[in-house]
């Protein structure tokens, strides 16, 4: 009998709003940004009075002039103020987080302003959902624009958010169900080379194209945006051209997350591979190369490897991340000799040594690959010998040593400590 393990899982569809619906959906999301400025503006004038705050002297506060300072407050579910205070505490939380953990950016929370966009709001309480549907307190029934993707059966609904983007209104629904405990996959593993010119080469073979969304759609953007400088502020042609540059804004975002999620649902639920290995790369530093950084950025290696983590534990694969230092592409992956140079132009490996020539991108996802079997042999107790008494490439061997992400998404011990990277 298959174990069954509880899940919070988030599912996120667009919805078809009426013209009502939209006027209500744009009402509580002011009174989501009210309530939440309000209580930064007191937090911070008490911490200055008196030197600490209380989250729930706070809301009481709030409650007993909330019907003098805005009686149109109660034209909105009272959720959405208790999500505001909650919000506001989080983020106070996680500022003092950063500044423990002597973060460069501490990340004092900031006041929401409505010209960085409506923003949404968060329901929670007598939540139901259909197959084309769904409910929420207040507001009623909700149109979807795709019917069949939310779960119906077995599930407890938690909350409702709903946000805005370029015009169109979304529902990410939080749902907490109870599924099959995933079994470990035994596929042969497989190492992937994250790049600019192909977004994702594997190991097995399979290559994923950089759809280079920005760059694709930057010379429509760039015309959009000199519209919209030479329009009258406040205009009503200005804000028809501010909503056609967020709307392709979206676009290149949907375009982007759309082919990370194929690549990454690809190499978890199709190959299965037993363990699945990506470089933990330095992308803040990378970001520093300004010949290259729009299409790092564009690229989205970020997300690629967020999207991995989450969708390897749902499968039962092993995730494992290879050092920063360690030299995948300047390997040779059939003899293991190491070049000591190799310039980003060359997009094909030579080795000097053995003498094969192999894609640079391949020949890096094979060396990806090879981690996991030194991984696995270590964990039996096998030597590993070094090649031509090579020492690794590594320069920080105690915070960049290969990482094991488990099936239930949580770092496992490394295996791969000591190790040298080149081949036997």
């Amino acid at each position: 009998m298959e174990k069954m393990v509880q899940i919070t899982r988030a599912y996120k569809t667009e919805l078809d709003p009426n013209n009502e619906q939209r006027s209500m959906f744009m009402r509580c999301a002011g009174v989501a940004r009210f309530v939440y400025n309000w209580a930064l503006a007191d937090r911070i004038a008490t911490y200055e009075a008196k030197g600490k705050s209380n989250h729930y002297e706070q809301k009481r506060r709030f409650n007993a002039i909330k019907d003098d300072l805005a009686p149109w407050i109660r034209e909105v579910p009272y959720a959405l103020q208790e999500q505001a205070f909650a919000n506001l505490d989080t983020a106070y939380k996680n500022f003092f987080r950063r500044v423990k953990g002597q973060a460069k950016a501490k990340g004092f929370p900031r006041f929401k302003s409505r010209k960085r966009g409506i923003g949404g709001f968060t329901l929670r309480g007598s939540l139901h959902v259909e197959e084309k549907r769904i409910k929420v307190p207040r507001l009623g029934w909700l149109r979807l624009k795709e019917s069949g993707y939310l779960p119906v059966a077995d599930v407890k609904l938690l909350s409702v958010n709903v946000s805005e983007q370029a015009g169109r209104w979304y529902a990410s629904l939080q749902v907490e169900r109870a599924v099959a405990e995933p079994r470990p996959a035994l596929a042969p593993p497989i190492g992937v080379d994250l790049g600019i010119t192909t977004l994702a080469t594997c190991s097995a073979g399979r290559t994923f194209a950089n759809p280079r969304t920005l760059r694709r759609y930057e010379v429509r953007l760039a015309y959009l945006q000199r519209e919209m400088c030479r329009r009258v502020k406040g205009s009503k042609n200005r804000a028809k051209t501010k909503a056609k540059v967020a709307t392709l804004h979206a676009r290149i975002a949907h375009v982007r997350k759309h082919t990370i999620h194929q690549a990454t649902h690809y190499l978890t639920a199709k190959a299965k591979p037993s363990v699945v290995v990506i470089e933990d790369l330095n992308v803040s530093g990378m970001l520093k190369n300004r010949h290259l950084s729009k299409a790092i950025s564009d690229a989205s290696f970020g997300e690629f490897r967020r999207q991995l983590e989450y969708k390897a534990a749902w499968n039962g694969v092993d995730m494992m991340l290879a050092g920063r230092w360690f030299p995948s592409s300047k390997t040779c992956s059939s003899c293991g000799s190491v070049k000591p140079k190799l310039r980003l132009s060359e997009r094909s490996f030579a080795c000097e040594e053995c003498g094969v020539i192999i894609d640079r991108d391949m020949n890096a996802a094979i060396n990806l690959r090879d981690l996991a079997a030194k991984r696995a042999a270590s964990a039996c107790g096998g030597t590993i010998k070094p090649s031509n008494g090579q020492s690794p490439e590594k320069q920080e061997p105690s915070g960049d040593d290969p990482v094991s992400l488990g099936p239930i998404g949580l770092p496992v011990a490394s295996l791969c400590c000591g190790l040298d990277y080149a081949t036997p």
